[in-house]
């Protein structure tokens, strides 16, 4: 599964955490989540990718006491899977729940991977 993640830490601001493995993501970012608009929950598939948001599935918040959202482009055949945020958030989040843990408190972003 490949996956463009982006989303916020304790003390950093919204960072992409995996790059899906392309060398500047934002463009495929951008093209995923154009005109998602800021609900909380989306899932949404753009032809071969899939654009999903929800809030950090444990209540975590920023030092500011804004709950951390997590976006994803969802890549590859995992696309096919999804008919919803709740398959999605079943799908994918198992994928990056304990990679979050270890970062999310760093007073620094981690760098972009896989």
């Amino acid at each position: 599964m490949s996956l463009i993640w982006a989303t916020r830490g304790r003390t950093w601001g919204f960072r992409f955490l995996r790059d899906g493995g392309f060398g500047d993501p934002l463009h495929i970012y951008d093209d995923a989540f154009s005109g998602v608009g800021d609900e909380p929950e989306v899932w949404r598939r753009v032809a071969e990718k899939g654009a999903l948001r929800f809030p950090d599935p444990l209540g975590r918040k920023d030092r500011a006491g804004r709950i951390i959202p997590h976006e994803f482009v969802v890549l590859g055949p995992l696309v096919d899977e999804i008919d919803s945020v709740e398959d999605a958030r079943r799908l994918v989040w198992p994928q990056v729940a304990d990679e979050y843990t270890r970062v999310w408190e760093m007073p620094k972003p981690p760098s972009a991977g896989r």
